[in-house]
């Protein structure tokens, strides 16, 4: 006798039992919010950029800073993939817990190693990062069901490329000096940057395609939003407990003020419109995977950098505010300014649509650029130039929100001013070039 229809409440409920034994996250239904379990996650991270930001602290030097970027390289590169891993596996089931939890530890032993790296704990460090990323990646293939059918397979491709740049990271970690280290490990972070360029090209599989890495464009930027005041709270620790633990001095509470000023005016020039922005990009965008590699998976990289520079800096301000301010200090300060505006900007002509960067961080740059070659000639103290530093930001911060918020072009040619009328002949023309260009472009790019 056939069986009789089950009729579409039991089809149904089916869908319901399948949805709540999978690992996958539902994004039509919950979003891809973040949950208080990727909050957790990353407080390490905190600990580990304030490690950074130490690391560099204790030696000034050249090499110092040269073994900073390799290290914070596989921080950044840890915490970016596991974004990525947690934007497809839903955190409240109970498996994924454990494997996030797991990664937690293996990015607390990994953090906990970094001053050390170069020495005796190299192969903590290298260990740990291997482990974070070989297991969550494999896990997430697992989870994915991409060993159970005809897939693309585009989690196991990752898995194999951090399978070959793990044959430097432990001969690194294997060496017995710090510079034989340093080289193996930048070869290994060679292979790692590069493999979403070639989409993880593997012989006999292929390579990904860009529609395989569909992701939820607000949870990245959400995410990478969070990293970002990760790296400011950084700072604002820095400068507290410095401020709290030392002796009344001159100047310290105007290094306080001054220091924070400038992180504020940070938040500003991200959050203000560059987040929100890059947001709205990639949720819309027919490939938001792409513009996650692009806008947020690199060019954020700039950005947390200069935060942890910027880091170092405001203790130097807040450890000796009068002291004149030697080239490592003016090399930072610079650097970090520079890394930050940079990367912001870079991101920022990503999300807007337009071929050029925005003309106040292009600006800010230029100032930074006058202001470096000044401390390094003048010799400023600390606290005159981290206040000039604060007074750049704080323009960028204005002019960018005044451009955005009534217009500078509309606000002078209301009054009349013959320089708004120049400007808005300069912005029309680039705005029909720019059309005429992507006119004339072949569509299959």
């Amino acid at each position: 006798m056939a069986e009789p229809s089950r009729g579409i409440g039991a089809a149904l409920a089916e869908a319901r039992r399948k949805a709540e034994r999978s690992l996958l996250r539902d994004h039509e239904r919950d979003g891809a919010s973040v949950s208080n379990l990727k909050l957790f996650f990353d407080l390490v991270y905190v600990f580990a950029v304030t490690q950074l930001s130490h690391y560099l602290l204790s030696d000034l030097s050249w090499l110092r800073a040269f073994q900073t970027t390799v290290l914070f390289g596989a921080v950044w590169w840890a915490w970016m993939y596991t974004t990525w891993a947690t934007n497809w596996i839903d955190p409240d089931r109970a498996p994924n817990r454990l494997v996030i939890g797991l990664a937690m530890l293996a990015s607390l032993l990994m953090a906990c190693a970094l001053p050390y790296a170069f020495s005796y704990l190299g192969w903590v460090f290298a260990g740990a990062y291997l482990a974070i990323q070989i297991g969550r990646t494999l896990y997430v293939s697992w989870a994915m069901g991409e060993w159970r059918r005809n897939d693309r397979y585009s989690l196991l491709r990752i898995a194999i490329w951090f399978g070959v740049s793990a044959i430097p990271w432990l001969a690194g970690s294997l060496a017995s000096d710090a510079e034989t280290r340093a080289a193996w490990w930048v070869a290994a972070l060679a292979i790692d940057y590069s493999g979403p360029f070639v989409f993880y090209w593997v012989p006999v599989i292929g390579a990904s395609r860009a529609e395989d890495w569909r992701i939820s464009g607000h949870h990245m930027a959400e995410r990478c939003g969070l990293f970002i005041i990760i790296a400011l709270g950084e700072g604002l620790i820095i400068t507290g407990a410095t401020y709290a633990g030392a002796p009344p001095t001159s100047g310290l509470t105007s290094a306080l003020v001054i220091t924070f000023l400038g992180s504020f005016a940070m938040w500003w020039i991200y959050f203000d419109l560059g987040a929100r922005r890059g947001a709205e990009h990639i949720e819309k965008h027919e490939n938001p995977g792409l513009i996650a590699r692009q806008a947020f998976t690199y060019w954020h990289i700039p950005i947390v950098g200069g935060i942890i520079l910027l880091a170092v800096a405001d203790e130097l301000v807040m450890a000796h505010p009068l002291e004149p301010a030697h080239a490592g200090f003016a090399f930072v300060l610079g650097a970090g300014m520079a890394l930050f505006l940079w990367g912001v900007m870079s991101f920022k002509r990503i999300s807007s649509g337009r071929p050029w960067y925005p003309a106040s961080h292009t600006s800010g740059l230029a100032l930074v650029a006058m202001m470096t070659l000044a401390g390094l000639l003048l010799h400023p103290p600390h606290l005159a130039m981290s206040a000039i530093g604060t007074v750049i930001f704080g323009i960028v911060a204005l002019w960018e929100w005044g451009s955005f918020h009534g217009g500078w072009i509309e606000r002078m040619e209301a009054r009349g001013w013959w320089l708004g009328a120049v400007l808005r002949r300069r912005a029309q023309f680039r705005i029909a070039q720019y059309e005429r260009q992507e006119k004339t472009a072949d569509p299959r790019g």
